[in-house]
């Protein structure tokens, strides 16, 4: 009899990740909405617009790099350009806030305004059903999910892994880069999709809006680390390990490699349009910057830094670094691309496993400095005292 879902979940993640999760849940579920709608302005507990638009951002990021450790960390497959998927997830969910806009922008057309501007008189054939709100959800869905699976049937079956992948997965970001950066593919050019009025009938902009953003960008990653953690444990995660440090070897026990890594190559991509989606209404922007190899860099840098093959630790390196880009940017706005690359070199040189493997070595270590616990006295010499032997010949006879 097979075990339920559910409770197979339950048995993969330990007590401690359960209540870091309940934690979690109370500070974007309960804390949040109510120190940013509750809270007056002046108050000391007060979370601004702007807090709560960055933190749903690093969400989004974090639930990217997730994405990233299920093919890097777990199955061996670097990708360099897992800044397309995320890109088009935004593009395909930016497509359907760009109809609500309607007749609110500022040429007072049917059509979106840089449509108006460049003087198309008609919506192309892959706008069409994209005011519906579900049609949009599909397409963030189908659209990274249907090209992650063409472009991994044909690199994986051809058998094109490590750094050949990664440069193949870069230049395909790049060409798509290039290629949305042109007016007439209809997709706002190197401007793309802004100015964004409503989701739903309701201001994009209310603080109610941000609010369930966030939430709804919180309730993704956790989510996400839920089905990564069942994954990893199962049988699935075993195979994939497996492939990761032995493709050959799985291949010669029976295992065809193609459908493990396609699997997750694809479910990869569909995690990153889920995120983007989630994260253009809360930027109020996307354009082809997002697919920039630079970009799709710094997603590996993330997971780098956190630990790879740990899905705590892609959570921690997508908001070490973000934090710290928020803070650099704003303050030290040149010295951001330097910081960077220190960050990523001094990683790889002295934190092969990041900072959770640090975390780890400074557990063995205060654990080794430990005292010993104290011999035991030896027993009592004398006529009370049983010989060994006579214990041993009492044990045999039990």
């Amino acid at each position: 009899m097979r075990t339920p879902f559910t409770v197979r979940l339950f048995n993969s993640m330990p007590r401690a990740g359960w209540a870091a999760l309940a934690l979690f849940a109370l500070f974007a579920w309960v804390w949040v909405p109510l120190a940013h709608l509750a809270l007056p302005a002046d108050h000391a507990l007060h979370l601004s617009s702007y807090w709560v638009s960055l933190l749903g951002k690093i969400l989004c990021y974090m639930v990217v790099a997730v994405a990233m450790d299920l093919i890097w960390g777990y199955a061996g497959i670097l990708s360099l350009g897992h800044g397309l998927f995320f890109a088009l997830g935004g593009y395909a969910f930016g497509m359907y806030l760009m109809r609500q806009i309607g007749r609110d922008g500022s040429y007072g057309a049917e059509l979106p305004d840089f449509m108006v501007f460049l003087d198309w008189k008609e919506l192309p054939w892959y706008w069409w059903g994209t005011d519906s709100f579900l049609w949009a959800l599909l397409l963030v869905v189908a659209v990274p999910g249907l090209l992650a699976w063409v472009f991994g049937y044909f690199a994986f079956r051809s058998r094109i892994k490590g750094v050949y992948f990664a440069i193949i997965t870069q230049a395909l970001t790049y060409a798509a880069m290039l290629l949305f950066f042109r007016n007439e593919t209809g997709f706002g050019g190197n401007n793309g999709f802004t100015d964004f009025k409503r989701i739903l009938g309701h201001g994009i902009t209310t603080p109610e809006m941000r609010v369930v953003l966030f939430a709804l960008s919180a309730a993704l990653l956790a989510g996400v680390l839920l089905l990564g953690r069942y994954l990893v444990t199962s049988r699935f995660g075993r195979v994939l390990a497996a492939i990761r440090d032995a493709e050959s070897r799985v291949m010669f026990i029976g295992y065809n490699p193609l459908h493990y890594k396609l699997f997750v190559w694809t479910l990869s991509a569909v995690l990153c349009g889920l995120a983007g989606a989630l994260y253009v209404p809360q930027v109020g922007i996307i354009n082809p910057s997002e697919m920039s190899p630079a970009n799709s860099i710094e997603i590996a840098v993330w997971v780098a830094v956190g630990g790879r093959g740990t899905l705590v630790g892609a959570v921690l390196g997508a908001g070490i670094v973000n934090l710290a880009k928020s803070w650099f940017t704003v303050s030290f706005p040149e010295y951001w691309p330097f910081f960077l690359g220190f960050l990523f070199i001094a990683v790889t040189l002295f934190l092969p496993n990041g900072v959770i493997g640090l975390w780890s070595t400074l557990r063995a270590r205060l654990g080794a400095r430990r005292p010993a616990p104290a011999a035991a006295e030896p027993p009592v010499q004398g006529a009370a005292a049983e010989p060994p032997a006579a214990e041993s010949s009492r044990g045999a006879v039990a």
